[in-house]
């Protein structure tokens, strides 16, 4: 259900997959240039018209890129896929900061309240120039488009404080467009609601 797993995981994946690629052909290289050099092998060899070999080097690579895509698509689907009951916050973006509207119709600028354990949909927006609403710990990064609605969504598994930040250089104050994310028990939540 939190898609902060599939996006690591995927993270992880190709990443794993480069290194061992990276260590594999830098080693291949290095024993062919030892193996292979001129003075053992005077006359250089000719490997065109080998199938097998051209099957292998055109297979083995498409599997690794397939697998690759296939955990790709998966966290993203994972990003994209809101569970039902989620909390829909309107999220607004404007130089330079960040409103976030309720469904009570509570209005916070600079901090996202919501309780915990539960799946938030953000409804994301800019009311001026391109943004981009970045909460690092839970893998969220939408752009906020003028005149356009995009979204994202996070579960809330953990209580604390998280760092909202943007992305998109959006002018002379870009680096002060922050905000927090607070993450708090149902209770706290809805007395939080009920202060004007």
């Amino acid at each position: 259900m939190n898609p902060v797993k599939g996006v690591d995981l995927a993270f992880w994946y190709i990443l794993g997959f480069s290194i061992v690629l990276l260590v594999g052909i830098t080693t291949v290289m290095i024993a062919f240039t030892i193996i292979y050099r001129r003075s053992r092998h005077p006359e250089a060899a000719d490997i065109r018209g080998n199938w097998k070999l051209e099957v292998i080097w055109t297979i083995i690579p498409t599997l690794i890129a397939l697998s690759m895509f296939a955990v790709g698509w998966s966290s993203y689907t994972g990003l994209r896929t809101v569970p039902a009951g989620a909390l829909e916050v309107e999220v607004t973006a404007q130089q330079f900061s960040w409103i976030f509207t309720y469904p009570e119709g509570k209005e916070s600028e600079g901090e996202l309240v919501v309780p915990l354990g539960k799946p938030v949909k953000l409804n994301i927006t800019s009311i001026d120039v391109l943004h981009g609403f970045y909460l690092p710990a839970f893998r969220v990064k939408i752009d906020a488009v003028p005149k356009m609605k995009t979204y994202g969504w996070f579960f809330a598994d953990k209580v604390g404080d998280y760092d909202i930040m943007c992305t998109v250089y959006c002018g002379t104050d870009h680096s002060q467009m922050t905000a927090k994310l607070r993450i708090v028990p149902t209770n706290e939540y809805l007395q939080w609601l009920q202060k004007k």
